[in-house]
C-alpha cells in the first residue's frame, strides 16, 4: 500500500466520489487511470498500487496529539482491509468532531475503540463496492 504525500495528489482523490461513509468518515476514491486524465493521474500515481491517505482537519480535532492517533488508526486499520481495496487512491477524511465531553482525553483508549470500530465498518463497506471505471460505463 502506497501513501498519499502531496497536495495534488490529495486535491485529484478529494476531486473523485465519496464511496462509503459513517458519522465521523468519508471515503474519497478515484481510479487510477480513465481515459481523460491518464497523463495527468499517472504522474501523480506512478505505481499501480492500493493508495491511501488520511485527512484530519483542525477543525474537527483540535490537538495535534488526536489527529496523529486518528490518522494512526485510519493507516492501522487500513492494513486488514489492503487486500479487499480496488486498486486506486483512497482518503479517509474526518467529517465531524468527537464529542470532546465524552472523549475528555485526547488519546483515551475509549476514543481510540470509537475510531478503529468507525473505520471498521467505512473500510467494509468500501471493500464491497468494486471500482467502476468510466470507460465501462
Amino acid at each position: 500500500m502506497q501513501r498519499l504525500q502531496s497536495r495534488p495528489q490529495f486535491q485529484a482523490v478529494l476531486a473523485g466520489s465519496i464511496l462509503a461513509r459513517t458519522s465521523h468518515f468519508a471515503l474519497h476514491r478515484v481510479a487510477l487511470q480513465t481515459s481523460q486524465a491518464t497523463d495527468a493521474r499517472q504522474t501523480l500515481f506512478a505505481v499501480d498500487d492500493v493508495w491511501l491517505g488520511a485527512m484530519v482537519p483542525k477543525r474537527w480535532a483540535r490537538r495535534a496529539v488526536t489527529r496523529n492517533t486518528i490518522k494512526r488508526q485510519v493507516y492501522t486499520v487500513s492494513q486488514d482491509f489492503e487486500s479487499s481495496l480496488a486498486r486506486a487512491a483512497h482518503v479517509v477524511r474526518l467529517r465531524s468532531g468527537f464529542d470532546r465531553q465524552h472523549f475528555v482525553s485526547a488519546t483515551s483508549d475509549a476514543l481510540k475503540a470509537v475510531v478503529r470500530g468507525e473505520l471498521q465498518q467505512l473500510f467494509a463497506s468500501a471493500a464491497k463496492r468494486p471500482l467502476v471505471s468510466p470507460e465501462s460505463t
